[in-house]
């Protein structure tokens, strides 16, 4: 297993990463909220940040995408040191954020979603009106190639399932050319076989050559995906690890307190109960009595 390296701007600057965290910190005031964060996310390849809630997870979301800049420390993307300033700015950079509460319109069709925000029109000056044709087709067709099986795209995306919106989330930013997709807890309010659908999805993003950020708890559904694994405790880094370094139950434990845990055990051992106190009696009879 690798601790992570020690980073430096010259050791990132030909990394080949889409976009590249180093010692990146984020305070409120006097409030430590993320201190000293290195991670990478390269294309095709899928990095899951994990961590329990007050972890510091999403704060490393808004700083990457956008919507509040780090302190100190460096943020690359594309080998060009930059810093956000908002989302608008990460978007064009190509870095896509689905957060775990979708921006959708419950009662608007699957289309209109797909396309809500960026709506293509067609005709001119006061004959221009929205092409409803073209997002109808094209949204029912980019949907196929991620490989989503949509009953009809005229139907309100409120009637989907959590993870059928995740999916049409995912497919709307490989549409509209995102480079990194941020995934904020796609899984967290989901059963077995709905988080299985997302995490198909997320696999077809990474094998369409994006970069993913997952953010998650669960480690068991980080480690069926993910290549690069991020653990984040109070706002620091516990661990970092590529894939073939560490196995799932090293990962669950690392999660889960891995030394506090132990030690959590040991306190909550039940201690032997003194015969003064019943101690004696809590064992039972003696073979042979009554």
């Amino acid at each position: 297993m690798n601790a992570h390296p020690e980073a430096t701007p010259e050791a990132g600057a030909d990394s080949g990463a889409l976009v590249e965290l180093a010692d990146v910190s984020k305070y409120y005031g006097n409030v430590r909220a993320l201190e000293d964060v290195s991670l990478e996310v390269h294309p095709g390849e899928i990095t899951c940040v994990l961590g329990d809630n007050g972890a510091g997870k999403s704060t490393l979301i808004k700083i990457i995408a956008g919507l509040h800049p780090h302190d100190t420390g460096t943020l690359r993307i594309a080998g060009e040191e930059t810093r956000l300033s908002s989302p608008r700015q990460a978007l064009d950079r190509g870095i896509a954020t689905v957060y775990q509460d979708l921006a959708v319109v419950p009662l608007m069709p699957v289309w209109r979603n797909f396309f809500l925000g960026s709506e293509p029109t067609t005709g001119k000056g006061p004959f221009r009106r929205m092409d409803v044709r073209f997002m109808r087709e094209t949204a029912r067709a980019e949907l196929a190639r991620m490989g989503i099986d949509l009953r009809d795209a005229d139907q309100p995306i409120g009637t989907l399932s959590g993870g059928e919106r995740q999916c049409v989330a995912i497919a709307r930013a490989v549409y509209f050319g995102a480079k990194v997709l941020v995934l904020d807890e796609p899984t967290a309010a989901l059963g077995v076989k709905q988080s299985g659908v997302v995490l198909k999805y997320v696999a077809a993003a990474r094998d369409a050559g994006l970069g993913v950020v997952l953010i998650t708890h669960n480690p068991h559904h980080a480690y069926l995906v993910g290549d690069r694994f991020v653990l984040l405790k109070r706002g620091a880094m516990a661990g970092s690890h590529l894939k073939g370094d560490v196995d799932l139950d090293e990962l669950t434990r690392q999660m889960a307190g891995g030394s506090d845990l132990d030690e959590l055990g040991e306190a909550l051992e039940r201690a032997p109960v003194p015969d003064h106190l019943g101690g004696g009696a809590a064992r039972g009879p003696e073979p042979g009595g009554r």
